[in-house]
């Protein structure tokens, strides 16, 4: 990569907003920062206000396809389950590619530079291994370079329906298991193998105490563990699913996690919306992190994670879209707060700083990118602008509390991933229309 400047009218550096920033990359790093109160004659000029690239650190990209289809009428996440397994159905490894290129090209024109994909759509219908049984994952690498964002693809090991223990025997759920936890974690290092790139990251992750039997849940720390990759799981999520497991297990999730040695500084547990005081204790005693969703929470109508308790502990507290009912960080990150304010009636009680610092470095790091999610040297040269004088911000001033409480993912107008640009003016430089490529792939899935 050839040497770049980008000269930034404002940036969010240090936890503070500069006026006149400079950034100098090479190889798709910054390696120099320096106050300039004009751009230099071959710098890029972004304006507004510059920040580090948002991570998404929870998606099901095959989800994107049930937007609005799930808000008719009443029901439950049960029932939104149903219309999710439909879906899931459907897809092939080219449709499935052509799906997750146009979703995570949204993502991209929202100022996402790094998705988590919790991927567990391994098989063909049925069970059936495809002749090469890591396509599926492959055909999310390929859409992942396609739309010019970093992957973390978190391989799901899925092998029961229920807590109860019932085999994965009919629909299509078939097509998420692998058997046992042992071949899993053989098919998963061939793809390890296969999957060698800068811009991916293999991990791990258990989808739920409902999918993975305790005796299972070794094997798959175990692999993580050898490979130093992130490993999440879906927790707590609703009341049913604890009520469950003390049934079953006689302890919560959380315990029943903690238990199984899943717990640990590169776990992160998505949604943990229902925790008991001591749930959170073991987690801040093992430094696990979290993963709120709360646009996909609050349309589950899950309820409300323990956030205050939670970003006082010692893991990370990340943010992630899910099944995508919106895609939009800075929606995900005041939606912590603003949720905290309904519940107490208070307000204030998280700072901006702390949110935008969720969906960018704890989110990159959650992902396993320790590399990004600041603007600093010898950071991956992820750049995101955020237009400070639309009419959702205009006069709020280039500002981090204008960003989180204010500014939306159409505010984002340039993006860049790695030193190279895949958003300019609000386009997306490979997918030149992505609104006509989501509903062209959304329609070949139903």
């Amino acid at each position: 990569m050839t040497h770049k400047t980008f000269w930034c009218e404002h940036a969010w550096c240090d936890g503070d907003v500069s006026n006149g920033v400079q950034i100098t990359v090479d190889e798709g790093r910054i390696i120099g920062i320096e106050q300039s109160t004009r751009p230099a004659d071959t710098a890029e000029v972004l304006r507004g206000l510059v920040i580090p690239g948002l991570a998404n650190a929870h998606s099901h990209a095959f989800h994107r396809a049930l937007r609005a289809r799930t808000q008719r009428d009443r029901g439950s996440f049960w029932t939104w389950r149903k219309l999710m397994y439909e879906a899931a159905g459907q897809l092939t490894p080219d449709s499935y590619r052509a799906l997750a290129t146009a979703v995570y090209a949204e993502m991209a024109l929202a100022g996402i530079t790094a998705v988590g994909e919790f991927h567990y759509l391994h098989h063909d219908t049925g069970g059936r291994p495809y002749a090469d049984p890591n396509e599926m994952g492959k055909a999310l690498i390929a859409a992942a370079a396609d739309a010019g964002v970093r992957l973390t693809l978190l391989d799901t090991c899925y092998l029961r329906s229920g807590i109860n223990g019932a085999p994965l025997c009919e629909g299509p759920q078939q097509r998420f298991g692998d058997g046992t936890a042992a071949q899993w974690a053989q098919r998963v290092d061939q793809l390890v193998s296969d999957a060698r790139s800068e811009q991916v990251i293999v991990g791990a992750a258990i989808h739920s105490v409902r999918a993975v039997p305790p005796a299972e849940m070794a094997a798959v720390v175990d692999w993580a563990d050898a490979h130093e990759a992130p490993l999440h799981v879906h927790s707590s999520e609703q009341t049913a699913e604890v009520d469950e497991c003390l049934a079953v297990h006689g302890r919560t999730p959380t315990a029943l996690l903690r238990d199984n040695g899943v717990l640990g500084p590169r776990t992160t547990a998505v949604h943990a919306t229902h925790l008991s005081d001591q749930d959170i204790a073991d987690m801040d005693a093992t430094a696990t992190g979290t993963c709120f969703c709360p646009t996909t929470e609050r349309d589950l109508g899950d309820g409300i994670g323990p956030a205050t308790a939670l970003l006082a502990g010692r893991g990370l507290f990340s943010l992630g879209s899910d099944s995508h009912a919106v895609i939009d960080m800075l929606e995900e990150a005041r939606a912590v707060e603003l949720d905290e304010r309904l519940a107490r009636r208070e307000r204030g009680i998280i700072s901006a700083t702390t949110l935008l610092d969720a969906a960018t470095s704890a989110g990159q790091r959650a992902l396993g990118w320790t590399d990004a999610g600041a603007l600093t040297v010898g950071a991956r040269a992820d750049l995101v602008a955020v237009d400070i004088g639309s009419i959702r911000t205009a006069g709020g001033g280039a500002t981090v509390e204008n960003l989180v409480f204010a500014a939306s993912a159409a505010d984002v107008t340039d993006v860049i991933v790695d030193g190279h640009r895949v958003v300019a003016d609000r386009q997306h430089t490979a997918v030149p229309d992505v609104g006509k490529a989501l509903a062209s792939a959304i329609e070949g899935c139903r």
